[in-house]
C-alpha cells in the first residue's frame, strides 16, 4: 500500500468519522486512520482500530453522508470484535485450507483471474472457502446493523450508506476483475440492500442532511485529492473556469502547480487566500508550491502562518520544520528541533518524522542525538542493520546510563530480535 498525509484531509475525515466512534463507544484518538492511494472504491479495518480508507473511495462518494456511512459499517466490524473472531474461526481449519485459501486470494488479485483461486481451492478446500465466505456475510449484516445504530445515536440519515450499497450491487453484473476490491471483500447480497432500505425509509432521520461546513469541506477534500492525483488537464476539465466554487478554483490551482505553471497557480491561491485569510490548508498550499520550486525563504512565512492558524496539527509542524531546515540557517534549524520534537511526542511512528529530526540535530554538530534518531527511522522502517549501525554510534557519542544512551539500547535489542525473525523466514 501507498499511503497518503494530508493535514487538512485527516482533519475532515476526523471531523466525519468522531461522532460515529463515539457512538459506537469507542474512544476516537484510540483509532488509528489511514489514507491509501489507491483509485479503486475499498475501505477496510486492520490490526485492532486501524481504518483505511482509498483515495478512490473518498473521490466517488458525492456527499459526507456517503462516505460517513461507509465509517460506519467499517466501525461496526471494529465494535464488533469481527477481527478476532475471524482468527477464531480460522482455527477450525486445517493448515492446508488456510493456505489453499491465501494462495487462491493471492493468485486471484495478481492475475485477475477468477479462475485461478477456482484451480487452487479445490477439492477439501471448498467447504472451508465456503464457510469463511459463509461468515463473512454473516458479519457484514452485523456491521451494517451496527452503521444503522451509530448513524441513529448521531442524528444521521441512513441514506448515503443506501445509496453506497445500491452502487456495490450494480458491480456484481460486471466481471470479477473489473470490480473494485470493496465488493470482493464486503459481499453484497439483495437482502443486505433490502434491510438497508428497509432501516432508512423508516428511520425518524432519514430526511437529515449533512451540515453546509461538512458539505464545504467534503467538496473541498474531493477537490484536492483530484487536483493531486488526477493528471492536471483532467482535473482542469472537470473544474471549468466557469465554476467559480471554492473547491473547483482550489483544485484549478493545485492543477497549475502540478503543470508546473506558477504564473497561474500562484494568483488562484493568492484569490483564495484573500477571500478565507484564516484559512491555515490555503496558506499551507502556497508554501509547498513556493518550496517545491526552490523558493525556499518565500515559502518560510505561508508556512508559518498555516501554523499559526492550526497550532497543533504534527503535519504542519513537521513541514514547517523541513522548510527552517533548508534555509541552513542556525537559528531556524534550531526551531526545527523544537518542532520535530514535539511531533514524535505524539507521532512515534512516524520514520520520516525522525529522519528530519536526525538531519537537524547533525546540522547542529549533535551527532549522538542525530544517529538516536536515524536509529529510530530505521527501526521503524524495519531496517535492522541501519538501526543497530546507528544506534551504535548514538552510544559511541552519548553518555552511558543516560535516557539517550538507554534507547539506544533498547533499539539495538528490537532490531537483533528483527534480524533473527528475518533469517528463521530464510
Amino acid at each position: 500500500m501507498s499511503l497518503i498525509r494530508d493535514a487538512e484531509i485527516e482533519t475532515t475525515i476526523r471531523k466525519f468519522s468522531t461522532p460515529v466512534f463515539e457512538a459506537a463507544g469507542l474512544a476516537p484518538e484510540d483509532v488509528s486512520i489511514y489514507l491509501v492511494r489507491d483509485d479503486r472504491l475499498n475501505a477496510f479495518v486492520a490490526g485492532g482500530l486501524n481504518l483505511f480508507l482509498n483515495t478512490g473511495l473518498i473521490q466517488r462518494t458525492e456527499d459526507p453522508n456517503q462516505l460517513i456511512g461507509v465509517i460506519a459499517h467499517e466501525t461496526g466490524h471494529i465494535a464488533g470484535g469481527h477481527l478476532a473472531r475471524l482468527r477464531d474461526e480460522l482455527t477450525g481449519f486445517s493448515a492446508q485450507s488456510i493456505l489453499a485459501v491465501v494462495l487462491g486470494t493471492a493468485a486471484a488479485i495478481a492475475s485477475g483471474d477468477g479462475g485461478a483461486a477456482a484451480a487452487i481451492i479445490s477439492g477439501g478446500t471448498s467447504m472451508a472457502q465456503q464457510n469463511l465466505l459463509r461468515y463473512s456475510r454473516t458479519q457484514e449484516a452485523s456491521a451494517d446493523q451496527a452503521a444503522f445504530r451509530f448513524l441513529d445515536r448521531t442524528g444521521q440519515s441512513t441514506r448515503g450508506f443506501v445509496d453506497f450499497l445500491e452502487i456495490l450491487g450494480q458491480q456484481e453484473l460486471i466481471a470479477a476483475e473489473r470490480q473494485d476490491p470493496y465488493l470482493r471483500t464486503h459481499p453484497i447480497t439483495t437482502e443486505r440492500i433490502a434491510a438497508a432500505r428497509q432501516h432508512f425509509d423508516n428511520s425518524p432521520h432519514r430526511d437529515a442532511t449533512d451540515p453546509e461546513e461538512w458539505q464545504r469541506a467534503h467538496a473541498r477534500m474531493r477537490a484536492k485529492l483530484d487536483g493531486f492525483i488526477l493528471p492536471p488537464r483532467t482535473t482542469l476539465a472537470r473544474y471549468g473556469e466557469g465554476d467559480r466554487s471554492v473547491s473547483a478554483r482550489y483544485a484549478r490551482a493545485i492543477a497549475y502547480y502540478r503543470i508546473p505553471d506558477l504564473a497561474r497557480a500562484l494568483p488562484a491561491i493568492d484569490e483564495l487566500i484573500a477571500e478565507h485569510p484564516n484559512d491555515p490548508y490555503f496558506h499551507e498550499l502556497r508554501g509547498q508550491m513556493l518550496f517545491e520550486n526552490g523558493r525556499i525563504n518565500e515559502a518560510l512565512p505561508a508556512y508559518e502562518k498555516a501554523l499559526q492558524l492550526s497550532p497543533r496539527s504534527p503535519l504542519l509542524q513537521r513541514e514547517l520544520a523541513r522548510v527552517k531546515i533548508e534555509t541552513n540557517d542556525p537559528a531556524h534549524t534550531q526551531d526545527a528541533v523544537r518542532l520535530l520534537e514535539q511531533v514524535v511526542r505524539t507521532e512515534r511512528d512516524d520514520a520520516g518524522t525522525w529522519r528530519l529530526l536526525g538531519i537537524a540535530h547533525g546540522r547542529q554538530g549533535q551527532m549522538g542525538e542525530a544517529s538516536l534518531a536515524l536509529a529510530e527511522s530505521a527501526l521503524i522502517r524495519r531496517q535492522h542493520e541501519d538501526a543497530m549501525l546507528q544506534a551504535d554510534r548514538a552510544q559511541r557519542t552519548l553518555k552511558q546510563g543516560t535516557p539517550g544512551w538507554l534507547r539506544a539500547e533498547d533499539i539495538k535489542r528490537a532490531a537483533e530480535d528483527l534480524r533473527r525473525k528475518a533469517e528463521e523466514r530464510s
